[in-house]
């Protein structure tokens, strides 16, 4: 786990400048949990301490951890506000107590209803889409539909996807149970585990380079790991990424199944409007804008433009369910998963 104070600003996001034009005491402080790494949070929030004089205090770590952290540290916890990914793993920090109701409404109603716990408790920063990539020498487009068609006998042995504990895959099965049943998402899920080219393993840029290495011919993945991968110094990454494209299922009906990173103030807050000034510094077009395309993400502010690399894959239509409902439906989506034998 890694702590770090930030006192210093990076030039290029001196553009950030005008966005918040009040400054706190020296001696304020805010202490922020991340599940984001230091390099594609911290610029944003050095940028915000030089703006305000409120000094942040940074620690990072994966996801899970910080979770258990918080509960573990209870009351005594330090930290003013979590910032991590995903509304499953959202809703698993309210519902372990660890989130307080204290974001502002005039802050509530800048995002839209659907990117944002539907009790206050956390609000979306930005999105991300979780699409199917294909490989461009041996799959037509036009054979592609919905997730559902990916149970399609013509993709036996052909898939590649994270394993059954991913919180991103058990997202995505929560929004077929919204949306499908419980029955029919049971279904799906084993005829997708019956398709599967391999054993799931890795993460989602292990399956862009299985569909680059043949193994695979389609990968579920979500899209700012392709973007990473396309934008990063990883040349076989950066090779394996080029030999995908990017399909957006479900276009005829219900939208590509979207999710967030978000942030939430922690029950143990002890600098609620600071967090709220933090909170509305994200929200800034600047700084949605720099964030989007640092992190690949779509940014939830309308105004804001993606990355060049998000714009060449073209819009689409996002379901727009209330990703609540991800979080809510997440020990029944595990269940699902473990009924198809998806390991």
């Amino acid at each position: 786990m890694k702590f770090v104070k930030w006192q210093w600003l990076t030039t290029s996001l001196m553009a950030l400048a005008v966005a918040m034009p009040m400054h706190a005491s020296a001696q304020e402080e805010l202490n922020v949990y991340s599940a984001r790494k230091a390099q594609l949070i911290a610029p944003l929030l050095e940028d915000f301490s030089k703006q305000t004089g409120i000094q942040i205090n940074l620690i990072t770590s994966k996801a899970d951890a910080l979770l258990k952290r918080l509960e573990s540290e209870g009351r005594r916890s330090p930290a003013d506000v979590l910032i991590t990914t995903d509304a499953g793993r959202l809703h698993r920090a309210k519902e372990a107590g660890v989130l307080q109701a204290s974001i502002s409404p005039e802050l509530l109603k800048k995002v839209p209803a659907s990117l944002q716990d539907k009790d206050g408790l956390w609000l979306g920063l930005t999105t991300r889409a979780r699409v199917i990539v294909y490989a461009k020498d041996r799959v037509n487009p036009q054979d592609l539909s919905t997730y559902e068609s990916l149970t399609d006998s013509k993709w036996k042995n052909k898939i590649c996807i994270r394993s059954s504990g991913n919180i991103y895959n058990q997202s995505l099965v929560a929004s077929m149970i919204s949306h499908k049943g419980e029955e029919a998402t049971v279904e799906w899920a084993k005829g997708l585990v019956a398709n599967m080219a391999r054993k799931p393993k890795g993460g989602d840029r292990d399956q862009v380079m299985a569909v680059a290495a043949g193994q695979c011919d389609l990968a579920v993945v979500n899209t700012y790991y392709l973007g990473q991968m396309l934008n990063g110094s990883d040349e076989a990454q950066q090779e394996a990424a080029n030999q995908v494209a990017v399909f957006w299922p479900n276009q005829k009906d219900r939208g590509t199944h979207i999710n967030v990173s978000g942030i939430a103030i922690t029950k143990s807050a002890k600098n609620i409007e600071s967090a709220n000034k933090l909170i509305e510094f994200m929200l800034s077009k600047p700084a949605q804008e720099w964030y989007a395309k640092t992190n690949n993400e779509y940014p939830v502010m309308d105004g804001v433009e993606p990355s060049d690399t998000l714009k060449s894959w073209g819009e689409f239509h996002s379901d727009h369910l209330n990703l609540s409902k991800l979080g809510e439906l997440n020990p029944q989506a595990v269940k699902i998963m473990d009924r198809a034998n998806w390991r």
